[in-house]
């Protein structure tokens, strides 16, 4: 039995509600990534300018690459998500034709 508000069918009015969210949560992906990168990029040079105005031994190298490591994961992870798309739309298909199935 299905719920009241549930479609049982879609219809192109949800194809393009569901394209919206896609799209939004693939800008909200890439948006996150760049505030990293900008984060990154800002906290860094400030962290190598205070590194050469103390002229002390170099450990601003020591942020600049751990944190790079860890924006260096965000954006695979990124590239990860947005490259298999199209599979998790055709695995989200699958399942839901299955669930279908189930109710006949």
């Amino acid at each position: 039995m299905t719920h009241p508000d549930t479609p049982t069918t879609l219809t192109r009015d949800d194809d393009g509600a569901a394209l919206l969210r896609q799209a939004r949560a693939r800008i909200a992906l890439k948006g996150g990534l760049a505030v990293h990168a900008a984060v990154y990029l800002m906290v860094n040079l400030l962290l190598i300018g205070i590194d050469a105005a103390t002229g002390a031994h170099r450990w601003s190298v020591w942020p600049l690459a751990g944190w790079g490591l860890g924006l260096g994961v965000h954006a695979l992870v990124v590239g990860l998500v947005l490259s298999t798309g199209g599979l998790q739309e055709r695995l989200t298909a699958r399942e839901v034709a299955r669930l279908r199935a189930r109710r006949v």
